[in-house]
């Protein structure tokens, strides 16, 4: 069974992220107030590849282009070489940049607040499910974590992070998730996952240790 989606995320989406992440980037180059920022990037930047190369998805792993151009995933794609981009300016500039890279984020009413970025993350969901990889992330706790990966940029120069609080692995949450959207983004019970062998993990664990001390924090689940 394939997504119903809505309406299909378009290949024009990766040339938009690539151009607004290198406008606002190279502003705060140029801009001698600001030595430091945290860019939002999202997991789908990182989730994307052989999973016979990695048993571990973490924040040192990144999608493979082709993988993504050849499955049609454009927003992971433009998320890809959007954050590229940003990390390219920053070293060549010397301004500080950090990079989060959520799960789909949710929370109260989140479909219909923000749903064209929703529709778009959950192109290939089924997939993500299947291999362990489909997580989501509050937007509450999205939002403490900027501000503290921002206030420990004092003490880094770069740094790169996963955000997730859920990794979605039964049916039954595949299904809560479907209905939370309004996405059929269910799979077939036949297809679900039956191997474990094909589950990759995914790891969180750098993150957690800036949320320690004020939030209760699960890594590599």
């Amino acid at each position: 069974m394939k997504e119903k989606l809505p309406f299909p995320p378009k290949k024009t989406m990766v040339e938009v992220e690539v151009l607004v992440t290198k406008n606002v980037t190279q502003a705060c180059a140029i801009t001698p107030s600001v030595r430091n920022c945290v860019l939002t990037s999202s997991l789908v930047a990182c989730v994307w590849q052989d999973i016979n190369s990695s048993r571990t998805i973490d924040h040192d792993c990144w999608s493979d282009e082709f993988i993504c151009i050849d499955k049609k995933l454009w927003y992971a794609l433009g998320k890809l070489k959007a954050e590229r981009v940003a990390w390219n300016i920053a070293r060549e500039s010397g301004f500080k940049l950090a990079t989060i890279c959520p799960g789909l984020v949710t929370g109260p009413e989140f479909i219909s607040r923000n749903p064209t970025p929703t529709i778009a993350y959950l192109k290939g969901a089924q997939e993500m499910f299947r291999n362990g990889l489909l997580a989501t992330v509050d937007v509450n706790r999205l939002a403490v974590e900027h501000v503290l990966v921002f206030e420990d940029m004092k003490n880094t120069s770069y740094n790169r992070y996963i955000s997730f609080d859920q990794v979605i692995r039964s049916e039954e949450e595949l299904e809560k998730l479907a209905r939370e959207t309004g996405i059929d983004i269910r799979t077939t019970r036949s297809n679900s996952r039956t191997n474990s062998s094909n589950i990759v993990k995914l790891s969180n664990a750098k993150l957690c240790g800036l949320m320690s001390t004020i939030h209760r924090c699960h890594n590599e689940l």
